[in-house]
C-alpha cells in the first residue's frame, strides 16, 4: 500500500473538533475511525437499527445472513485502520482465507477453481484451453500493471481539480483505459469461457464488462496480491469490530437516527437536523446515496437543488434482486462463492444495463459462507444468499412485489436443477431483497446497487469529488465518490476524504 498520508496529530484535530457521519456503511464507519483517530469528537448517525449500511445483517431461526458485500479483499487497508489507534484489526475481528476464491460454473457441467495457486490454475486453463495459459499470465502482468497505477498509486488521492485527472491521463493512456474490461481481457484470452472468467470482475463494483473502464481489471491483481477472505462470524462481524474499535476511541454511533437535513448558513454546514434534533458540528460527511444527500439533506439549498439536478442525468449502476435463504442440510458440493453463468453472457448484460424488462434467464452469484464458517448456520444447516444483477428502476419500473416471488421461484428451480438438488424439501425460511428496498430501505437512487456506473467519463474527478466544490466543509465519502465501489473502494475512499478533512484542522 502506498504510504498513509501524513495526518495532523490529536492536538492540531483537538477534542473541540467536531464531525458528523451520515451512514454507517464501510466507508462511513472507516472514516470515523480515521477522524476519532486524530482527535475529532466524531457522532455517526445510522437510520437502521443495525450499522453496516449494505453490509447490514439477519438472523432468522438460528441463521446468520449476510446482507451485502462478502468479498473482503485488500486486509492491509482494514489492518491500517485499527492501527492508527494503536490497536490491531485481530484483536477486533478474525479474517478466514477462502478457498479457491471461487468456483465458477458453466451450464454444460465444466468448472474453474480460481484460486491463488498457479500450477493448478495452470493445469485447469490447460484442460480448458491450452493456447491460453500464455496469454492468462500476460493479463495477469497487465493486471498488476493496471493496479499499480489505479489502486496503489491513485485509490486514495482525491481528484478534487482537473489537472489530477491530466497528471494521472499518460499511464491511462498506456494501459488503454479507454477500452473496455472485456476486450481487454480478450486481446490476451480466446476461450469465450475464460472471457468470461476474467471479465465478470467489474459487475461487483457495478460495472459493465463492456463499457467498464479496462481499469477496473486491477480487482484480479487485487485479489492475487492479497488474497479473499471471510470474516468469522460474517461480514456482520467486520462491521461490529469496526464499530468497536471507533466507539473504544471515544466515538459515538446513534442507530434509529436517520438525518432529516443538513443546515447550511454563510456558505458552510453548521450543522445535522436528525429526528428534529440539531446537532452543531464542524464538518459533515455523507456516507447517503450521493443523489439522496444533495436532493433529500441538502435540497432546501441551492446548492443541494443544482447538484442533485446534475446527478440525476448520470448513469447508474444495475440493480440485484438478492434471496437469503437457510437449508436443514448441509451443501458440501458447495464452495463459498460460486459463479454461476448462465447460457448467454454479452447479451445478458446488456438487457441488465440497458434493458426495460427483467431478463427471462439469468446468471447468479451463490454465497456459501458455512463452507468456510459453519457457525453462521444451525448444526447440520447451511445458510446462503443467492443475487442476480437486474436493471434500475429508472430502466424497468416493474412491481418488484409481484415480480420478486416470481423470480425467486425461477432461481430456486434454476438451483434446484443445477446445484442444490433437494433445495426446496430442505428450505427452512428465505427472504428477497428487490431493487425498490435498495430505494427503500437504503435511499438509493433508482434502486442502483452501486450508485454511479464506474464507466470511465464517471470516474476519478467525474465522480462525485470528496469534498463537496461549493461548501467547503462538507465531504462524500463510500460508494458514489472517488474511487466507487466494492470494500476496498469505499474503504479507500475514507482514506481520501479523511486526508482533506483534518487538513482544515491543521
Amino acid at each position: 500500500m502506498n504510504p498513509t498520508p501524513h495526518h495532523p496529530s490529536s492536538s492540531a484535530a483537538s477534542a473541540h473538533s467536531t464531525a458528523a457521519v451520515i451512514g454507517s456503511g464501510f466507508g462511513g464507519l472507516a472514516l470515523a475511525m480515521r477522524l476519532q483517530a486524530a482527535g475529532v469528537q466524531t457522532t455517526v448517525f445510522e437510520s437502521r437499527d443495525k450499522p453496516g449500511g449494505r453490509a447490514y445483517v439477519y438472523h432468522d431461526q438460528g441463521f446468520t445472513f449476510d446482507a451485502g458485500p462478502t468479498v473482503i479483499t485488500d486486509p492491509s487497508a482494514l489492518e491500517e485502520l485499527f492501527a492508527l489507534s494503536g490497536r490491531r484489526l485481530s484483536d477486533y475481528v478474525e479474517l478466514l482465507p477462502v478457498e479457491p476464491f471461487y468456483r465458477l460454473c458453466w451450464e454444460d457441467g465444466s468448472t474453474l477453481d480460481y484460486a491463488n495457486d498457479q500450477e493448478a490454475l495452470d493445469a485447469q486453463l490447460r484442460a480448458l484451453s491450452p493456447a491460453d495459459v500464455e496469454g492468462y499470465q500476460r493479463f495477469l502482468a497487465y493486471s498488476r500493471a493496471v493496479f499499480e497505477e489505479g489502486y496503489r498509486k491513485l485509490g486514495t488521492v482525491p481528484f478534487l481539480q482537473f489537472r489530477n485527472m491530466v497528471a494521472a491521463g499518460p499511464a491511462l493512456v498506456q494501459l488503454q483505459a479507454w477500452r473496455s474490461v472485456y476486450s481487454k481481457v480478450a486481446s490476451f484470452i480466446e476461450n469465450e469461457k475464460l472471457r468470461q472468467a476474467f471479465s465478470f470482475h467489474s459487475l461487483l463494483v457495478g460495472g459493465n464488462p463492456f463499457e467498464t473502464s479496462s481499469i477496473y481489471a486491477l480487482i484480479h491483481a487485487l485479489e492475487r496480491e492479497w488474497g479473499v477472505w471471510f470474516p468469522r462470524g460474517g461480514t456482520g462481524a467486520l462491521v461490529q469490530g469496526m464499530v468497536r474499535c471507533f466507539e473504544d476511541m471515544g466515538g459515538t454511533l446513534r442507530l434509529s437516527t436517520p438525518v432529516e437535513r443538513i443546515e447550511v448558513e454563510g456558505g458552510r454546514a453548521t450543522a445535522v437536523v436528525a429526528g428534529g434534533v440539531r446537532h452543531a458540528v464542524d464538518q459533515v460527511a455523507s456516507n447517503a446515496d450521493v443523489v439522496h444527500t444533495y436532493e433529500q439533506l441538502l435540497g432546501h439549498t441551492p446548492r443541494g437543488a443544482a447538484e442533485a439536478k446534475r446527478l440525476r442525468r448520470k448513469r447508474f449502476s444495475m440493480s440485484l434482486f438478492v434471496v437469503h435463504f437457510g437449508l436443514s442440510k448441509p451443501q458440501p458440493q458447495l464452495r463459498h462463492h460460486t459463479v454461476c453463468f448462465g447460457a448467454r453472457y454479452r447479451e445478458l448484460i446488456h438487457d441488465i444495463f440497458h434493458g426495460s424488462a427483467i431478463p427471462e434467464d439469468f446468471s447468479l452469484y451463490l454465497h456459501t459462507p458455512c463452507a468456510t464458517d459453519p457457525s453462521l448456520a444451525p448444526p447440520g444447516c447451511s445458510s446462503h444468499y443467492v443475487l442476480a444483477p437486474v436493471p434500475h428502476l429508472g430502466n424497468a419500473p416493474v412491481d418488484w412485489s409481484v415480480e420478486g416471488p416470481r423470480l425467486r421461484e425461477r432461481i430456486f428451480d434454476y438451483l434446484e436443477q443445477h446445484y442444490i438438488p433437494g433445495l426446496r424439501e430442505s428450505l427452512v425460511t428465505s427472504r428477497i431483497f428487490t431493487p425498490e428496498d435498495f430505494r427503500g430501505e437504503l435511499n438509493a437512487h433508482l434502486g442502483s446497487a452501486f450508485s454511479l456506473e464506474p464507466v470511465l467519463t464517471q470516474s476519478a474527478w467525474f465522480r462525485t469529488h470528496n469534498r463537496d466544490a461549493a461548501i467547503p466543509n462538507l465531504y462524500v465519502v463510500g460508494a458514489g465518490t472517488h474511487p466507487g465501489a466494492g470494500v476496498p473502494g469505499v474503504v479507500g475512499s475514507a482514506k481520501a476524504t479523511a486526508g482533506l478533512m483534518l487538513e482544515e484542522f491543521a
